[in-house]
């Protein structure tokens, strides 16, 4: 898989190199409108590359009714400024709580609820196929990683029905796959056409914040191995970049939020993150980057801005 950059406007600041995150669930959580969080990306950071997300509680809150109107709202407005799109698929996608089944679905047996899950994902793909901004699909978030979120359900037999339903009905995007953890290196089918990495300094677990001892070359020696194993390649799909503290971000102080991200951390973790020179390396924080905008605090947006037009790795 290689990744596009002839899509960036000669006028954005950031390129392809660099994207971002965006999720109307989380910029409601923190009690901002979606869509200006959208636009501030792309018109005042200007970022032209996003990963966006297709939730399936959202797009299918009542069994059979699709409206995927906020969706091609956030498409329209990355494609009118020439960005490209990741998009994610399934029932795991990216923000809490991780899993995203509808309740009614929930409700069904396990092999019924399959099957409306591969019809959901069949009418996403078939709706988007054409859609020139989408690059890519990501399948699945982290979907084997049993330490974080609600409602999982590990079925690596699932993952495979959903990598071959994707690619009957897209043969042209290449689909992603996020590893669950720091370590893991994917041995075991659904093999992807790409691997994507977190990459997190400062965590909170158990009580305590806890600082990354792995040096930014383990990351790349990673890439290497899972390249010789599987062949593909590997980059940073999601690059720390907001708060990870005892409560949720718009719940905690400015004080506290600082402990695990300020605009100092936020300096390091971009360098570091160049430093694998796993391109595209695509960001987390988003919507924090504007919650404290629009808070007086603009220096976490210009942090992200002056670091990633820089060419200082």
């Amino acid at each position: 898989m290689e990744y596009s950059k002839n899509r960036v406007s000669e006028h954005a600041t950031i390129s392809c190199d660099f994207g971002v995150s965006f999720s109307i669930k989380q910029s409601r959580d923190f009690k901002i409108d979606p869509i200006d969080t959208l636009k501030f990306l792309i018109y005042t950071v200007e970022f032209r590359r996003f990963r966006l997300m297709s939730y399936w509680n959202e797009h299918e809150a009542v069994p059979g009714r699709y409206n995927f109107d906020e969706l091609d709202q956030q498409i329209n407005l990355i494609k009118n400024v020439g960005g490209e799109i990741s998009l994610c698929l399934g029932a795991r996608q990216p923000r809490w709580p991780e899993s995203h089944w509808p309740k009614w679905a929930l409700k069904l047996p396990r092999a019924e609820r399959y099957e409306r899950l591969y019809k959901y994902i069949k009418i996403v793909v078939e709706r988007y196929k054409d859609e020139s901004s989408i690059t890519s699909y990501q399948l699945e978030n982290e979907a084997l990683n049993r330490s974080f979120g609600t409602n999982g359900d590990f079925n690596r037999m699932r993952l495979r029905d959903e990598l071959k339903i994707i690619k009957k009905i897209d043969p042209t995007k290449p689909v992603i796959m996020s590893t669950s953890n720091t370590w893991g290196i994917p041995l075991c089918r659904p093999i992807p056409d790409a691997f994507g990495f977190t990459f997190y300094q400062t965590q909170f677990e158990k009580g305590l914040y806890t600082k990354n001892k792995l040096p930014y070359r383990w990351w790349h020696a990673r890439s290497i191995l899972i390249k010789i194993i599987t062949g593909r390649r590997s980059f940073i799909h999601e690059l720390q970049a907001e708060p990870w503290g005892p409560k949720a971000i718009w719940e905690m102080t400015t004080e506290e939020q600082d402990k695990s991200m300020d605009s100092k951390q936020l300096k390091t973790n971009i360098h570091l993150a160049k430093k694998t020179k796993l391109l595209p390396i695509d960001l987390w924080g988003g919507e924090w980057w504007y919650w404290r905008h629009l808070q007086g605090d603009d220096d976490i947006y210009k942090t992200v801005i002056k670091h990633l037009s820089s060419d200082e790795v």
